[in-house]
């Protein structure tokens, strides 16, 4: 199984396909093949989709919604403007690591924290999941920094 993740995330790399023009290259290979679903995902829910984008990832990052305990809030509330900065959670108080792969190597490397992260704080934020479009768009904006 670990082979063939590595070959997927070969192909894609070679050929381009989870982004338009963006890093996805930098994921590694079970990530590139969790993008690609992501990617398929999107296609289905909208017809038009023509790619991820990390500048709507960066929009959503920062897009503030009313929360009925907290007021207003963005995913920076609890992950600061800066995702190479450590954050803390607005509700529990917890510290959190920084979101950026170049400063903390845990960051992105498995589908199954992503996808745990992902659902957990697209509820506390927008109170509903993310499409997939948006967990693309989210992924590739973090993945820059």
């Amino acid at each position: 199984m670990k082979s063939l993740l590595i070959i997927l995330g070969a192909i894609t790399i070679i050929l381009g396909t989870v982004n338009a023009g963006s890093s996805a290259s930098q994921f590694n290979p079970e990530v590139n093949t969790y993008m690609q679903t992501l990617e398929k995902q999107a296609k289905q829910e909208d017809s038009s989709f023509k790619g991820f984008s990390a500048e709507r990832g960066r929009k959503l990052f920062f897009e503030e919604v009313s929360h009925k305990e907290l007021g207003k809030i963005s995913c920076a509330t609890c992950h600061t403007n800066d995702l190479k900065k450590q954050g803390k959670n607005a509700k529990t108080g917890k510290i959190i690591e920084p979101l950026a792969p170049s400063v903390n190597k845990q960051s992105l490397t498995t589908v199954k924290n992503i996808e745990k992260w992902l659902k957990r704080n697209f509820k506390d934020v927008f109170n509903r999941e993310g499409t997939a479009r948006e967990k693309g768009d989210a992924l590739l904006f973090i993945n820059e920094n």
